[in-house]
């Protein structure tokens, strides 16, 4: 018997939105990583608000939606809200019920600030890492550090003289004038960027077009391949290793002697320098070509060189994440200050991620 195609409207629903969530969707374990660490998190939130006012929109709520822009990649907030206006699935993870007012969408705007301020992504990093090392997921013994580009929000056509007399030829009008850059030598020191000053003009390898981008950094625990340090810096041919060596500072003392993965671009002889002070074995990829590699058989010999030229990879996948599903094939945010908080809050959700799958391995 056919069944009847009338819609109708119901005006109350018996069915609770925890139960419209399967038992097995992949945001349940990531949720049940995500609310002891607010919970935790609970006096920071304090220290940035007022005690007086009107009440805000929770700060749980507000991580729990831009953690949900980065996994499932909305591209603005816009979006983000409206999918909250009509996805349950989404109203769960964030905290709110059926009936709840979705707020709009510059709640980000004025409150990106105050969490920038407060170094809450910071916070909520340290915290994913300090759930990872209570489960025993993290090596305190084995490293890898690598660098990536991530283009700018920026055009080329803003990249213009800092002098502005220096300017050839008379100025185009309108709102989005052609410029001929023909015949002209850009610098980073003769020129920068009128949206985004802290953005520089790099190019990853020879042959390749230049872009405005910033140089974000990433270290590594090579066990099960969760990003334990990360630094953006502006982009310049030495700030991947000033960077990687920054964040091998931050490592806690340790009297054992570690290892350090890295590509060809780390072999420098200060740099194999540096991390040896630092009672660290550099394992880094021979440069050999027409030079002599700062990395010699004394290393090459031993089979955790290849162990570490093996393992290092995995911080590609990190990478390749932040740019596919992150939000970071082209940034969304300028200035140096808001760049470092999004890749580090990237980074986070790219450890929930791991979590989760090495979480299932475990239950296997």
């Amino acid at each position: 018997m056919r069944g009847d195609r009338r819609e109708e409207d119901e005006l109350f629903s018996y069915v609770a939105l925890e139960d419209r969530v399967p038992a097995k969707h992949p945001l349940r374990v990531i949720r049940s990583f995500v609310d002891p660490i607010l919970a935790e998190l609970s006096p920071r939130f304090d220290a940035i608000y007022a005690k007086r006012g009107r009440p805000s929109i929770p700060p749980e709520q507000l991580l729990r939606a831009l953690l949900l822009q980065v996994l499932y990649t909305v591209r603005s907030e816009r979006m983000l809200c409206e999918q909250l206006q009509y996805n349950l699935l989404f109203r769960w993870f964030v905290g709110l019920g059926m009936d709840g007012d979705v707020w709009v969408p510059t709640v980000f705007t004025k409150n990106r600030d105050r969490l920038l301020e407060g170094e809450i992504a910071d916070a909520f990093f340290a915290a994913v890492l300090q759930e990872a090392r209570r489960r025993g997921w993290l090596s305190d013994d084995h490293f890898t550090v690598d660098g990536t580009l991530l283009e700018a929000w920026a055009s080329h056509k803003s990249f213009q003289p800092k002098d502005r007399s220096s300017r050839r030829g008379p100025r185009a009008k309108g709102r989005n004038p052609d410029r001929n850059f023909r015949g002209e030598r850009r610098r980073n020191d003769t020129h920068a960027s009128r949206t985004d000053p802290d953005a520089r003009l790099a190019r990853k390898g020879a042959g390749k077009e230049s872009q405005l981008a910033y140089q974000a950094n990433a270290l590594m625990e090579n066990r099960n391949g969760l990003i334990v340090d990360t630094e953006v810096v502006h982009a310049s041919g030495t700030g991947e290793r000033e960077a990687a060596l920054a964040m091998l500072d931050r490592l806690p003392a340790r009297r054992k002697r570690r290892t350090l993965a890295a590509d060809k671009g780390y072999d420098t002889q200060d740099f194999i320098r540096e991390v040896r002070s630092r009672n660290i074995t550099p394992h880094v990829a021979q440069n050999d070509r027409n030079r002599r590699s700062a990395i010699d058989a004394r290393t090459t010999r031993h089979e955790s060189y290849t162990v570490s030229q093996r393992k290092r990879k995995l911080v590609e996948q990190g990478f390749g994440w932040g740019k596919t599903v992150g939000l970071l094939r082209k940034l969304r945010h300028r200035g140096l200050a808001r760049v470092r908080w999004m890749f580090t809050f990237s980074n986070a959700a790219y450890n929930l991620v791991r979590m989760r799958t090495l979480l299932g391995a475990v239950s296997a």
